[in-house]
């Protein structure tokens, strides 16, 4: 047993599991409104869930199973479970209407919209959160203003400004462009949705994580039809933290002692959940720089001090990897082993199949494989979290292999 690798391309951390209270806010009685809030969305369908028994078999699992967001609501990404869950409670607190409004539906109504005249509705996005808030925004007959940080790939700006909202590229990185998000909401007395917490801004975040309850309470719905009660491990990609935690918070409160195996993934340049467990302090630690990643969903360098929490308590190993690994996750859906669904993922989607590929394939591996539990038996799940939201950018790793798996590099790394 380890309880640290380090390697210029993978650095893996185990939890020395100092569990906590349960997170209260993501408990199953908020699943259950959360998921019935959901279901009044229109166009609402329960995202699918691919069981890939050849890739499964060829790695020596017992089951993998991957939650395909890329189909929610028709938006190619996971993140407007958070956005259209948050600003439905915050129109209902504006109003002071009861629980029995939170309904998608009468939110959109004129009648609502009569009360409460237009609101403009802000966010700061690296992409995916702020076109869920733009759409949601759209679907209630609201305004939206989206801050983008610099570098934003174009298809990521065009698909927030066709729901009719406001994009703007700042000249800051991420974490800058929600100080300047947060700025521009109190200069103008918008409602701030984001999804990220700090001292003095709690309550919204904790709706957004919320939101994200819908898709792990489906999931396991999906694996309970298939005779399966549970995952004995989640991958699950980080930025601040927001959807990893909420994930995991909510089987906390399900399966309270014998809780899947949560290992959280980051890319190396952006991997603030890392640093902030490698401290050992308990207390959030960012990282700074340009945060230069693929993983564009992931770029973010501080934590969110809510799902922190969480991840600090609850996860089992957390994992600082390179790009290269979810190019390869990338290839390995499209591609699929036998008669396996082809998946159409992202990187910031792909990035878990990618790692586990890599865990179970390489030899000089196997100490961290067995530490981390993974056997014939077990049974992995994986949210591809995004399909191809930067399509010429998906075509030029898959076509053109720009970020190539070095298969002749062989990881070296020490155990501490």
């Amino acid at each position: 047993m380890f309880n640290h690798i380090h390697d210029k391309d993978l650095k893996v951390l185990l939890n020395p599991g100092i569990g906590g209270d349960k997170p209260a806010f993501l408990s199953r009685t908020e699943g259950e409104q959360v998921c019935r809030f959901h279901q009044t969305v229109h166009n609402y369908a329960a995202t699918p869930m691919e069981s890939l028994e050849n890739l499964a078999g060829k790695l020596g699992l017992g089951g993998l199973y991957i939650k395909d967001e890329a189909h929610r609501f028709g938006l190619n990404s996971f993140k407007a479970l958070g956005g259209t869950y948050a600003m439905a409670k915050v129109i209902c607190n504006e109003l002071g209407l009861p629980e029995q409004y939170l309904d998608f539906e009468t939110l959109a109504s004129p009648d609502i919209r009569e009360k409460t005249g237009v609101m403009t509705f802000v966010t700061a996005t690296d992409g995916n959160h702020g076109r869920g808030v733009a759409w949601a925004a759209q679907q209630l007959g609201q305004k939206a203003v989206v801050y983008l940080p610099r570098g934003t790939a174009q298809p990521r700006i065009d698909a927030i400004t066709e729901t009719g909202a406001e994009a703007i590229v700042t000249d800051y990185y991420y974490d800058d462009t929600v100080q300047l998000a947060i700025k521009k909401a109190e200069e103008n007395n918008w409602h701030l949705v984001q999804d990220t917490a700090w001292e003095d801004y709690t309550i919204i975040p904790s709706w957004v994580m919320q939101g994200y309850i819908t898709m792990i309470d489906e999931a396991l719905k999906q694996l309970n039809a298939n005779d399966i009660e549970k995952p004995t491990h989640v991958f699950l990609q980080a930025g601040v933290g927001s959807m990893p935690a909420a994930v995991l918070g909510y089987l906390v409160n399900l399966f309270a002692e014998n809780i899947p195996r949560a290992i959280i993934i980051e890319p190396k340049n952006a991997d603030c959940i890392f640093n902030s467990a490698a401290q050992r302090d308990g207390k959030r630690h960012p990282v700074e720089g340009d945060l230069q990643t693929i993983m564009a969903g992931l770029a973010c360098g501080v934590p969110n001090m809510l799902a922190w929490d969480i991840l600090r308590d609850f996860s089992y190993a957390y994992v600082s990897c390179e790009d290269y690994m979810a190019a390869k996750g990338m290839r390995v859906l499209g591609n699929p082993a036998g008669n396996d669904r082809r998946i159409i993922s992202g990187e910031s989607g792909a990035v878990g199949v990618g790692l586990l590929t890599l865990l179970m394939e390489r030899a000089e591996l196997a100490p961290v494989k067995e530490s981390l539990g993974f056997n014939e038996d077990s049974v992995v799940l994986i949210f591809n979290t995004e399909g191809d939201t930067d399509p010429a950018h998906y075509r030029q790793i898959v076509w053109d292999g720009k970020y190539p798996t070095p298969e002749h590099q062989k990881i070296n790394y020490s155990l501490a």
